[in-house]
C-alpha cells in the first residue's frame, strides 16, 4: 500500500449529512493532496423524534458552513404558478429586478455575480406587486437564503421602527446563520435593523421592538408575539419559514409555526422553503402558505452510466480490508471515499489505514458541527478530486433493505460532469450479495465481479 495517502472515515449517519468526525493524520505537515480516502459509517438505529430533528438541523447547519460558494446544480427547476394565465418571468441578472441601489450593492459585495437557478425564478415572484406567496424546494448552497433575505429587505419601510418581516428557523444556530446573511446584504442599508428572537435574548415585559426584521425560533417568536407582546403580528408584511423539513421533525415547532402564521394579516406575504418535499412537508406547507406559487427541483435522472462499478467477494471484515489494500496497490487513487455501516467499523478501518501509512479522517455524528465542517474543508484542500468510491458496507435502510437513493448519492461523488468514475462494492455474505443484486436490478446496470 502506498505510504502517502489521505483517508477520511465516515459513519453513514454522517454520510447523508456530509459530516466528518475525528481527524487522524499521520503527518500533520502533509496536505491531503496525495492518495487518500474518506471512510464513512452507517449507524441505522432507531432515533427519537428529538434526535432525528437534531440530526437534520445539524446537517443543514453543516451544509451552510461548508458551502461558501453557490452549488452549480444540474437539477431543472419546475415552476407551478398560482395563476397559470399570468406571464412567467425569470431573470438572468440582478439589475433586472430593479433593486434599491444599496441592496444591489450588498448583493454584489457578497460575491453574487448572477442569480442562481432558484433565484432566477423565485426572485421575480417574491418581489412582484402585489406580493405573491411561495413554496420552494431548495437545498443549502443554491442561494435560497439570499433570495428570501433580499425579498425581506426589499419590503421593509426603514422609517417604520417596528417589526415588518419575520423569519422562522428551526434552531438557534440556523437563525444566526440566516442573520449573518441579513447583516451582510444589508451592510449598505444602515437604517435597517435586525433582532434575534432566540433563547437567552431576554427583554423586559411590555417592551416593544424597534428593529424592522426579526429572525428566531418558533417557541421564542410565539412568546414574543402572544404572551410577551414584543411584536405586533398584525404589522408583519413578510413571513418566511425556512428549513420546513427540519422544522416539522418535532411536533412542537410545527404547531408553534402554525399558531404564529394564524396571527398574521391576510395580506402578509408567506414564503416557505424546504430541501425535501415529502408528504408531511406538503401538508405542513399547505397549512401555512395559502394560494402559493410553487418551485420544485425536478429529480435528477437516476443514472450510473458514467461510473464503472465492481464488486469483490470476501468472507469477513479482515478479508475486505486485505482486498482494500490490494486495490490501493493495484491502481492509482487520488482521493477515495470509503463508506461503512457503523461507527465502530469506520473507526477500526480508519485506524488500520493509518497504520498502513495513509492520512485518515473519520466522519461521524459524535463531533461538533464546526469540527466536521473543518475536516471536510481539509479534505477539499487536496488538489485531486475523489476518484474512487468504495462501499466497505453496502447501504441499507433500518429494515435491512437496499437503500438505492443512498447508493446513488454515494457513488455519484465520482464520475461527475461526464467524466468516468469508479465504484467498488465489498460483498461478504449471501445477504449483502442479495442487496447488491437488488441495487443492480433497480438501476438496470451491470457490476463487474471479482470472485477472488
Amino acid at each position: 500500500m502506498a505510504t502517502d495517502s489521505w483517508a477520511l472515515a465516515v459513519d453513514e449517519q454522517e454520510a447523508a449529512a456530509e459530516s466528518l468526525s475525528t481527524l487522524h493524520l499521520k503527518d500533520e505537515k502533509t496536505k491531503p493532496d496525495a492518495n487518500g480516502a474518506v471512510v464513512k459509517a452507517d449507524d441505522n438505529v432507531e432515533k427519537t423524534e428529538d434526535e432525528e430533528k437534531e440530526d437534520r438541523a445539524a446537517q443543514s447547519l453543516l451544509n451552510k458552513l461548508i458551502r461558501s460558494n453557490l452549488v452549480d446544480t444540474t437539477n431543472q427547476v419546475e415552476v407551478l404558478q398560482r395563476d397559470p394565465t399570468s406571464p412567467l418571468y425569470s431573470v438572468k441578472s440582478f439589475e433586472e429586478l430593479r433593486l434599491k441601489p444599496q441592496l444591489l450593492q450588498g448583493v454584489y459585495a457578497m460575491g453574487f455575480n448572477r442569480p442562481s437557478k432558484i433565484q432566477e425564478n423565485a426572485l421575480p415572484m417574491m418581489l412582484a406587486e402585489p406580493p405573491q406567496n411561495l413554496i420552494a424546494q431548495s437545498q443549502s448552497g443554491t442561494g435560497k437564503t439570499a433570495a428570501f433575505v433580499l425579498a425581506m429587505l426589499s419590503r421593509v419601510e426603514p422609517g417604520n421602527k417596528y417589526p415588518q418581516c419575520l423569519c422562522l428557523s428551526p434552531t438557534y444556530e440556523l437563525a444566526l446563520q440566516t442573520g449573518k446573511v441579513i447583516e451582510q446584504m444589508g451592510n449598505f442599508y444602515p437604517e435597517l435593523k435586525l433582532a434575534y428572537a432566540v433563547r437567552g435574548n431576554k427583554l423586559e415585559r411590555g417592551q416593544k421592538i424597534s428593529e424592522q426584521i426579526v429572525i428566531g425560533t418558533p417557541g421564542t417568536v410565539l412568546d414574543w408575539c402572544s404572551k410577551l407582546k414584543f411584536i405586533d403580528p398584525k404589522k408583519i408584511k413578510v413571513f418566511v419559514l425556512d428549513e420546513a423539513d427540519v422544522m416539522i421533525a418535532t411536533q412542537g415547532h410545527q404547531d408553534q409555526s402554525i399558531r404564529i402564521q394564524r396571527m398574521l394579516p391576510r395580506d402578509c406575504q408567506m414564503l416557505l422553503f424546504s430541501a425535501t418535499f415529502e408528504d408531511s412537508v406538503w401538508k405542513f406547507a399547505q397549512k401555512v402558505v395559502p394560494d402559493p406559487n410553487i418551485i420544485k427541483l425536478k429529480r435528477e435522472e437516476e443514472t450510473l452510466d458514467t461510473i464503472k462499478q465492481y464488486y469483490v467477494l470476501c468472507s469477513n471484515r479482515d478479508e475486505k480490508f486485505r482486498a482494500l489494500c490490494n486495490i490501493y496497490g493495484a491502481i492509482t487513487i487520488a482521493q477515495a471515499m470509503i463508506f461503512c455501516h457503523t461507527r465502530k467499523t469506520a473507526g477500526w478501518l480508519a485506524a488500520e489505514l493509518s497504520r498502513e501509512g495513509h492520512q485518515v479522517a473519520l466522519l461521524s455524528g459524535e463531533m461538533m458541527v464546526e469540527q466536521r465542517a473543518a475536516v471536510i474543508e481539509r479534505f477539499r484542500e487536496g488538489k485531486e478530486k475523489v476518484s474512487v468510491v468504495i462501499n466497505f458496507d453496502l447501504p441499507v435502510d433500518k429494515d435491512g433493505n437496499p437503500d438505492n437513493e443512498t447508493y446513488l448519492h454515494r457513488i455519484g461523488r465520482t464520475g461527475r460532469f461526464g467524466k468516468r468514475g469508479l465504484a467498488i462494492n465489498m460483498v461478504d455474505s449471501k445477504h449483502s450479495m442479495n442487496i447488491l443484486n437488488r441495487i443492480q436490478e433497480h438501476f438496470s446496470t451491470d457490476f463487474v465481479g471479482d470472485e477472488r
